[in-house]
C-alpha cells in the first residue's frame, strides 16, 4: 500500500466528495465492496456514513441485484425479491420502509402452514378447472401439519440427516392413514410444491435436520406494492458504485487488498466486503490469492443454493376471482402450479407464475416466449376462458451469471453453521449476504443484516489498525432506530 496521506488508486478518490474532507486527506481509511444488491449496498452506505473511502463495484449495470424491480409495464413488478418477512419493527428493515412510506400488502400472519400466504384469500383448481372445496384445502391443510410434526419425531430418532422427501416416505410407512387418496393427494402435493418454494428447492434435497432452523420474524409477509427498488436507491444515494464492473481476482495482504475487474482495472484499499451471491462463489468466477482457506471453500460448496423464477403476465382486462392467489393441484408437487394476484395486492392486472426447483429449471431452457407461453397454459387448465397476456416479463435467476441461482438453503447432510462459516472474515476480507445469515438466510433482511455487520466488523478492524478505534462510538445504525409505522393494508 501507498502512504496513508494519499491513495495510491486514483478510481477509488474520483467522485468522493463527501464527509469529512480534511480528515479523508490527512487519513482515509478505504473499503472496496463487491456486489451491489442488498447486502453490499448497506455496507457500502454504513461505512460512508462513517467516513471511510468506499467504492462499490457490481458487475451488472444496474444496482440491486436479486432485487430488480421492472417499470416497462407501466407500472413497478418485482422480478426477484417482493416480500418482507416480518412485517414489525423487529425487522431491520422496517424502520427504512415506514420512513420511505412505502405500503405494504400483507399477505399472511404469523406461522401459517403456508409461510407467506394463509387460506384467507385464495382459489385452488384441479386440473380439469374444477375449484377444490375450500373445507377440503383446510383439513389437508391440517394433515399436512400433522405430516410435518411427525417428521419432526423422525428427526429425533435418527442420527444422520435425511431429506424432507425421505422423511416423508418414512412418515408414510409408519402412518399409512396419511395417505391421502384421490383430490385430496393432489391437494396435499400443493401444499409440499408451497413448501418447496418457500426454500427455492426440491424435497429431495431439502435437510430434514435444519430446515426448520431459521428466525422468522413476528407480523407475517408483507408484499412490497411499490417494489424493493426505492430502499436500494434510497440505501446507495451519494455512493460512489461502478457498474459494469465484474470482479475477477482478489489479492489480500496484510496492509491492503487488490482488486481486479473483467477490463484489467485495479483497485486497492484497505478491506474488502465480498457481497456477491452464493452461487457466484461457487461458480469461483473470482480467484482469491492466496487462496480461501480449506473451511471457506467447504462453506461455499457445501451451502445449498435453490432456484425459484417469475413469470410475470400483464393482461387487459381481469377475468380472474378476487383472491390473492390461484393455485392448480396435481399428482405431483412437480405438476403443482401457484400465480399470485397483483390485482389484489396492488391493483394491477397481473399475474405472478413462480415456478422452482427442477420444474424452475426445466423452464429455464425455454425462450422467453415459450416460458411465458407454458405459464399461460398452466393458467387456461383452470380458466378455460382466460385471453391472452399483452406482456409479459421472465426471471433466470438461475442462468444469469450474476447470481447463478436464486437464494442458500439447507442441502441434506450439511449443517447449518455452514451460513456462519460464510460469514466469518479471512484476515481484511469480509463476507455479507444472504447466504451469510446465520438467523434469516434466504431473505432481504438477512441480507441487509449482514451487510450492516459486515461493515461493523471492517470498521473496527480498519480504525483499529490506523489507531483510531473508539469503543465508545455508537454502533453503525444505532442511530437510526426512531421508529415510524409501517404502512399495511389487506383489502
Amino acid at each position: 500500500m501507498e502512504s496513508r496521506n494519499k491513495s495510491s488508486n486514483p478510481q477509488l478518490t474520483r467522485g468522493l466528495c463527501y464527509g469529512n474532507v480534511k480528515r479523508q486527506q490527512e487519513r482515509s481509511p478505504s473499503v472496496i465492496v463487491i456486489g451491489g444488491g442488498m447486502a453490499g449496498i448497506a455496507a457500502a452506505r454504513a461505512l460512508h456514513d462513517a467516513s471511510f473511502q468506499v467504492v462499490l463495484l457490481e458487475s451488472r449495470e444496474r444496482v440491486g441485484g436479486r432485487i430488480h424491480t421492472d417499470y416497462s409495464f407501466g407500472f413497478p413488478v418485482d422480478l426477484g425479491a417482493s416480500w418482507l418477512h416480518g412485517v414489525s419493527k423487529e425487522n431491520p428493515l422496517a424502520s427504512l420502509i415506514g420512513r420511505l412510506g412505502l405500503p405494504l400488502y400483507r399477505t399472511s400472519g404469523d406461522n401459517s402452514v403456508l409461510y407467506d400466504h394463509d387460506l384467507e384469500s385464495y382459489g385452488l383448481f384441479d386440473m380439469d378447472g374444477n375449484q377444490v372445496p375450500q373445507e377440503l384445502v383446510t383439513k389437508v391443510g391440517e394433515v399436512f401439519e400433522t405430516i410435518l410434526q411427525e417428521t419432526d419425531k423422525v428427526r429425533q430418532e435418527i442420527s444422520e440427516d435425511i431429506s424432507i422427501h425421505h422423511a416423508l416416505s418414512i412418515v408414510f410407512e409408519r402412518k399409512p392413514e396419511l395417505r391421502l387418496e384421490g383430490l385430496g393427494h393432489k391437494v396435499l402435493q400443493w401444499y409440499l410444491c408451497r413448501m418447496e418454494g418457500w426454500f427455492a428447492a426440491d424435497s429431495d434435497t431439502i435437510s430434514l435436520k435444519w430446515w426448520d432452523q431459521e428466525v422468522l420474524l413476528p407480523g407475517g409477509h408483507g408484499l412490497m406494492v411499490r417494489g424493493y427498488l426505492p430502499v436500494i436507491h434510497t440505501l446507495a444515494k451519494g455512493l460512489d458504485i461502478r457498474l459494469g464492473h465484474r470482479v475477477t481476482k482478489i489479492i489480500r495482504r496484510y496492509n491492503g487488498v487488490k482488486v481486479t475487474v473483467e477490463n484489467g482495472k485495479t483497485f486497492v484499499a484497505d478491506a474488502a466486503i465480498i457481497a456477491v451471491p452464493l452461487g457466484v462463489l461457487k461458480a469461483k468466477s473470482i480467484s482469491f490469492e492466496p487462496k480461501l482457506p480449506d473451511w471457506k471453500e467447504a462453506a461455499i460448496a457445501d451451502l445449498g443454493v435453490g432456484l425459484e423464477n417469475k413469470i410475470i403476465l400483464h393482461f387487459e382486462n381481469i377475468f380472474w376471482p378476487n383472491v390473492e392467489f390461484l393455485g392448480v393441484v396435481a399428482e405431483t408437487s412437480y405438476g403443482c402450479s401457484y400465480f399470485l394476484n397483483l390485482h389484489k395486492a396492488a391493483g394491477h392486472p397481473v399475474l405472478v407464475y413462480m415456478p422452482s426447483g427442477r420444474l424452475a429449471k426445466d423452464i429455464e431452457k425455454m425462450s422467453d416466449e415459450a416460458a411465458a407461453n407454458f405459464a399461460f397454459m398452466q393458467l387456461k387448465k383452470i380458466l378455460p376462458d382466460a385471453t391472452s397476456p399483452i406482456q409479459y416479463l421472465v426471471s433466470r435467476w438461475g442462468s444469469d451469471i450474476n447470481s447463478l441461482g436464486s437464494y442458500s438453503y439447507n442441502a441434506v447432510g450439511k449443517p447449518h453453521e455452514l451460513y456462519e462459516r460464510l460469514r466469518v472474515p479471512v484476515d481484511n476480507l469480509f463476507f455479507a449476504g444472504e447466504a451469510t445469515s446465520m438467523s434469516y438466510p434466504g431473505s432481504v433482511h438477512g441480507a441487509f443484516s449482514t451487510g450492516m455487520m459486515a461493515a461493523e466488523d471492517c470498521r473496527m478492524r480498519v480504525l483499529e489498525r490506523y489507531g483510531e478505534l473508539d469503543l465508545l462510538q455508537p454502533v453503525m445504525g444505532e442511530e437510526a432506530s426512531l421508529s415510524i409505522p409501517l404502512q399495511i393494508s389487506r383489502m
